[in-house]
């Protein structure tokens, strides 16, 4: 099975690769995720000055991660002088090396790290949503490198298309999209007070709960920039999310909640379970998934009734608690009010047992 993909010109063995965060925030880490298999690193995120960063600073449930972080905690120093020399002459793989945030910063810093880097990820989180200042942060890293740069959108920007518009007219290669969702809060109702986060109590959200957005705003850049770099991140936790940031639009895709949440190797679970996952769904290769057209159900406005399969079913009665039409009723067996019935498809998807189907 073909596994390879590649980003503006940079051939890698598999889309997947990890995520700027605190796995890979040094040395010993990036060899980790090194070792899991992964086509290509991303660092930590490197500013001019060490982050200060609030303990405790990570969150976790189930299906989120809310994280106080900011950028790396070492100097820039460090990075230059000891991670990166080590890494370059080390790593099989392309190094893509995350800069943040300032004109100033990328004046300073693009020309200490081009040399190690393969590609820049340029994180706007802090950037605010001013088109010309994210244009004229673009321009200060392209007179500084000839590598592609790869700008992260943050999800409170109004208007994806646009913002993709101005970093490709400012010398931008593509987009990371997203990056996590905020600022939210966490709150400790026993001691009154939030749980973790900055002096005013915000912390960033981002693992599964925040993939259907990102898949949103990945087909949403796709279908206006055909031909543009796209690395698709927010929420992959399974080889079946790889494939839909792909069919999404997306060139390769980026973790590092899930593995926060269900493990840190989680990685090479992905990859080890990505050749059959690909097989299952009837793709050949990689390739073939980002040559899919992903199309459009079509749009109807007269319902479509469900259908019980009375012998899988179990009558466990979610269905008729969750309906909103108060169409189900279970008296030995699930009976649908049709008169009632508005066609919503809420009772299928909630069906443990999948024992309710309506076709479309």
């Amino acid at each position: 099975m073909d596994l390879s993909t590649e980003i503006s010109g940079i051939k890698i063995e598999n889309p997947l690769m990890p995520a700027s965060g605190p796995l890979v925030g040094d040395y010993e880490k990036i060899k980790f995720i090194d070792s899991t298999g992964v086509g290509a690193i991303v660092t930590k995120t490197i500013s001019t000055k060490a982050a200060n960063v609030p303990r405790p600073c990570i969150y976790g449930e189930n299906n989120f991660v809310m994280n106080a972080e900011l950028w790396s905690e070492l100097p820039p120093e460090t990075w230059i002088k000891e991670i990166l020399p080590k890494l370059k002459n080390e790593l099989k793989k392309p190094l893509i090396v995350s800069v943040g945030y300032t004109i100033e910063d990328m004046e300073i810093l693009i020309p200490q790290l081009n040399e190690y880097a393969d590609a820049f990820e340029i994180s706007t989180h802090y950037v605010g949503k001013d088109y010309n200042t994210i244009a004229n942060i673009v321009k200060a890293i392209r007179k500084n490198t000839n590598k592609p740069i790869f700008m992260k959108l943050s999800p409170h920007i109004p208007d994806p298309v646009e913002f993709t518009k101005t970093i490709l007219e400012n010398g931008a290669n593509g987009i990371v999209a997203i990056n996590s969702w905020g600022p939210t809060m966490k709150i400790d109702i026993k001691n009154r007070k939030t749980l973790i986060g900055n002096e005013k109590g915000q912390v960033w959200l981002s693992g599964p709960v925040i993939k259907p957005i990102a898949l949103s705003i990945v087909k949403t850049i796709r279908d206006a920039f055909p031909d543009i770099t796209i690395i698709g991140v927010g929420g992959i936790k399974s080889a079946e999310d790889v494939i839909e940031f792909l069919l999404s639009g997306a060139d390769a895709v980026q973790l590092l909640s899930s593995a926060l949440i269900f493990g840190k190797d989680i990685y090479e679970k992905i990859l080890n379970q990505l050749p059959s996952t690909l097989e299952k769904y009837e793709f050949n290769s990689i390739n073939e998934v980002l040559n899919t057209e992903l199309t459009v159900g079509t749009v109807k406005y007269t319902p479509n009734y469900p259908k019980v399969n009375h012998e899988k079913c179990t009558l466990c009665g979610i269905c008729e608690k969750v309906c909103p039409y108060f169409a189900i009723k279970i008296d030995k067996k699930v009976k649908i009010n049709t008169y009632k019935c508005f066609g919503c498809g809420l009772c299928e998807s909630r069906c443990p047992t999948k024992s309710i189907k309506i076709k479309y």
